[in-house]
């Protein structure tokens, strides 16, 4: 029998998903105000999608994807990011119809073949926004400024906040050059696979992990010197914005981002407390990928977050809250006539609309009080044939032990006062 999930997964547990519920709810009311509609997308899509979306020659599409054949011998993808095909639904369901400006959140789970560790999973949880069909930074800080008040609204303090500019197509070409004419001379001390993005894509050669902290990196040509004039003006008003509302931030000039889509912005929250992957949001404005896809040239930004990466943060630093009582009341039944009439008492007191349980297996009232601790019952209503014969209930507070007996009607007042 097949006892452990797979390598790279993880069971949510009953006692920690309220933990989730917490985090999401927190999305869900900021994403109201902040105006942003929510959208579920398939959790497989066809794989095509994602190798144009994301870009042949990336570490997603060419190591991480979970990519297989269909009995209609299609290629199919489990998504490893939700932008693609938020992009895809955007035109498949023609909702640039509605408003100039599309915005979208999602929150699900995305799939990357990677290395496990904490707050990194084969199977992973996203959140993330798509705000399309505006070229305003305006939009883009909104999207920075959305990502940080989550994070800030969730206790999290002292998060660092890094941007660059990506450019576009027409600086990335100068960019390119002057970075193949920076590396050249350096090919054989970097990995295999920066030697393989020399001449793919060597703006990648900055985001590589091994080799990240070669002291030659840091004189590499930075791309802000690069940049047409549209992208500089972009880039200049986007630090307006976020110096208006409030934002501290510092630029990173080898902020590049693993995607191929992102153009112009690009940005990156970090929390220092987590260590080595301190990163816990992070994302930048995609021009191009619209018209990539098949649609209309269309503007775009966005950013996701990976919950299990919050999710440690806030354990870490004790910000997850108190795990409330789960049961208001525990009918504890001493005899089968009272477990005939606790089954409609805790039937009743569920109409009422509280959270009630029962023990089914008639087990000693040492047995069921135990339970109703574990439950982390507010109340025990204990019911044997003397309280049967009057009508009452004995009603025991189980953080104080105090009790007292009261009508059988008189119950649920008594238990939301």
């Amino acid at each position: 029998m097949l006892t452990n999930a797979p390598r790279g997964t993880k069971d949510i547990l009953p006692d920690t998903v309220g933990d989730w519920l917490y985090v999401e709810n927190k999305i869900r009311s900021l994403c109201q105000r902040f105006g942003y509609q929510e959208i579920r997308t398939p959790m497989f899509e066809h794989t095509e999608l994602f190798q144009r979306g994301i870009g042949e020659g990336t570490d997603v599409v060419d190591k991480e994807m979970y990519t297989f054949q269909d009995r209609g011998d299609r290629s199919i993808t489990l998504r490893p990011e939700n932008t693609a095909s938020a992009v895809r639904a955007y035109l498949q369901n023609k909702l640039y119809g509605d408003n100039a400006l599309t915005k979208l959140f999602y929150i699900g789970s995305m799939f990357r073949y990677d290395r496990p560790q904490a707050g990194r999973m084969r199977e992973f949880h996203q959140f993330g926004v798509e705000a399309i069909g505006e070229i305003n930074p305006a939009v883009d800080a909104e999207i920075i400024l959305l990502a940080m008040k989550l994070l800030e609204g969730l206790g999290l303090k002292d998060l660092e906040l890094y941007i660059n500019s990506v450019g576009c197509p027409k600086c990335r070409s100068k960019y390119r050059e002057m970075l193949q004419n920076f590396f050249r001379d350096k090919l054989e001390d970097l990995c295999e696979d920066c030697r393989s993005r020399f001449e793919r894509s060597p703006m990648r050669i900055l985001d590589c992990k091994r080799d990240s902290d070669k002291q030659y990196m840091a004189d590499a040509p930075r791309i802000t010197d690069c940049l047409c004039d549209e992208c500089s003006e972009h880039f200049n008003r986007l630090q307006k914005y976020l110096t208006k509302a409030g934002v501290k931030f510092s630029i990173d000039p080898r902020l590049v981002r693993g995607l191929d889509y992102y153009t112009k912005t690009a940005f990156e929250i970090k929390y220092p407390p987590l260590g080595a992957q301190s990163a816990v949001a992070g994302g930048g404005r995609y021009d191009g990928l619209i018209e990539e896809m098949g649609g209309n040239p269309t503007p775009a930004v966005g950013f996701a977050t990976g919950l299990e990466r919050v999710l440690l943060a806030l354990e870490k630093q004790g910000l997850l809250p108190d795990k409330k009582n789960a049961v208001d009341v525990y009918v504890v039944a001493l005899g089968e006539r009272a477990q005939e009439e606790a089954f409609k008492l805790v039937m009743d007191l569920r109409d009422a609309g509280l959270n009630a349980a029962v023990d089914y297996a008639g087990r000693s009232m040492k047995a069921q009080m135990k339970q109703a601790n574990k439950l982390n019952a507010r109340y025990a209503a204990i019911m044997g044939d003397d309280e049967l014969a009057d009508g009452v209930v004995v009603l025991r507070d189980m953080a104080g032990s105090e009790q007292e007996k009261l009508p059988v009607n008189e119950l649920v007042d008594k238990i939301r006062l």
